[in-house]
């Protein structure tokens, strides 16, 4: 692990050895700053730092870094998220050393959803520079004080640098090397894909365990509770890179009217428990997707509470 320290909460957390517990927060399609409050309030004290998202889906929201802020104010650490669809290497670099001196000191480095799946698919992608060489930037910025170009930083930003890995994607013996990849480039923890085949799953931490990646980086799995059967199989048929395996949907199919909800509860419940004795997991970061006002429950239940103080 680097012995860089940004002072974030969530690095904190992690370079002690608790197990880590993140959240998500989806920021408003518009301006709506008390239903992003109210969000962030189901997750304050439930979880170490909580993800902002950036224009998810490739659907306009409030910014994330504006989003950011608001949830600072509240009481929670954000994890600032960036996609490299909507910047180029000036806007990108700009926004880091914005939010680090408005106090941010998580963020997470992402290609971002295609635009055709969102609600402006008429507009021009970026991708002056993808999510490997977005990492590689940040580390740069912060170790060496030097942007993308090589001119110095008079203060760097020290920014703990978060990366996403799917390990379902094809080709699956390729995806180990993959984070690998955004390890070497700069990453300092890894939030996963959500994961719903546990089989595959125990054979993609394997390798990463096999090949030491543990020991270079904090690796959380993504936790997203089913919260219907329509939701199952959406994800299922209509997600890329997403693998639920029809022993679930099964699962859930059975659980009876009105109790689709709490086994697919209890399903991420069985995950978590599994999480906390893998070699190599360092926590889980849970995406309660519109669901955040469940989060308490599940982090009770999950026996994630009290939070450490670090």
């Amino acid at each position: 692990m680097s012995e860089f320290k940004s002072g974030s909460n969530l690095e904190k957390v992690l370079r002690a050895g608790h197990f880590a517990f993140t959240g998500e927060c989806g920021p408003p399609t518009g301006a709506n700053v008390e239903a992003l409050k109210k969000k962030a309030g189901h997750l304050k004290g439930m979880v170490d730092a909580v993800n902002i998202t950036d224009n998810q889906t490739a659907v306009v929201r409030m910014s994330s870094w504006a989003a950011s802020l608001i949830v600072m104010q509240e009481g929670l650490e954000p994890n600032f998220q960036m996609v490299c669809r909507d910047r180029n290497r000036l806007a990108a670099q700009s926004d880091v050393l914005g939010v680090y001196v408005h106090g941010i000191r998580n963020m997470l480095c992402l290609s971002g959803d295609h635009q055709k799946f969102g609600n402006h698919p008429e507009s021009k992608n970026v991708y002056d520079i993808d999510s490997m060489q977005l990492i590689d930037a940040v580390r740069t910025m912060r170790d060496e004080g030097k942007f993308i170009n090589g001119e110095e930083i008079d203060v760097p930003p020290k920014i703990f640098i978060g990366a996403a890995s799917n390990p379902f994607a094809e080709p699956f013996e390729y995806r180990v090397y993959r984070l690998a990849k955004k390890i070497s480039a700069g990453a300092d923890f890894v939030q996963t894909q959500c994961i719903y085949n546990m089989d595959r799953f125990r054979e993609f931490m394997k390798q990463a365990v096999d090949m030491g990646l543990h020991e270079k980086c904090y690796i959380l799995p993504g936790v997203t509770p089913m919260k219907s059967v329509g939701m199952a199989l959406y994800m299922s048929r209509s997600v890329p890179g997403m693998d639920v395996p029809d022993d679930l949907i099964k699962r859930l199919r059975g659980a009876g009217k009105g109790k689709v909800a709490e086994e697919g509860i209890k399903f991420a419940l069985e995950q978590i428990e599994e999480f906390k004795e893998m070699e190599g997991v360092a926590g889980v970061h849970l995406m309660a997707i519109e669901w955040e006002h469940r989060v308490p429950e599940i982090a009770e239940r999950a026996g994630m509470l009290p939070r450490p103080i670090v």
